[in-house]
């Protein structure tokens, strides 16, 4: 497992293509996606274990996810990625700033039973290997 305390302020994905048509977004392709100091201190105040277990992860569950979706209370786009050792599926919510840059804001574990019920109706959407 990585070491989370390299997790540093910076560049950690891009909003890809497949990402935008999957969601219907009106995002140019490649747009970066970053972490601020603030988004590190929010995650390591708020969700502490989460960001523990997985905070290393962050750029690989935005590269690489195997859901996406869009929270309708708040328009953030959703990177889930299941973690099968422990069978965790973890999602980090990318928002816009009111600059108009992509930054990852929060990151979660979601309850199994929740991404089934997400993926039966349609609120996250599968991307397959290779596709983000």
């Amino acid at each position: 497992m990585p070491d989370n305390l390299t997790v540093l302020p910076g560049k950690v994905g891009k909003i890809t293509e497949t990402v935008i048509n999957t969601l219907g977004l009106t995002v140019t392709p490649d747009t970066p996606i970053y972490i601020g100091e603030s988004n590190i201190n929010h995650m390591m105040k708020r969700h502490p274990n989460e960001y523990i277990k997985y905070g290393a992860y962050i750029h690989d569950i935005i590269n690489a996810p195997d859901y996406v979706g869009i929270k309708p209370n708040d328009d953030s786009i959703e990177y889930v990625r299941n973690f099968p050792v422990d069978n965790d599926y973890v999602k980090v919510a990318v928002r816009v700033s009111g600059s108009g840059t992509y930054f990852a804001r929060s990151i979660y574990i979601l309850n199994p039973n929740k991404v089934n019920n997400f993926i039966e109706t349609g609120t996250l959407k599968p991307l397959t290997l290779g596709q983000a």
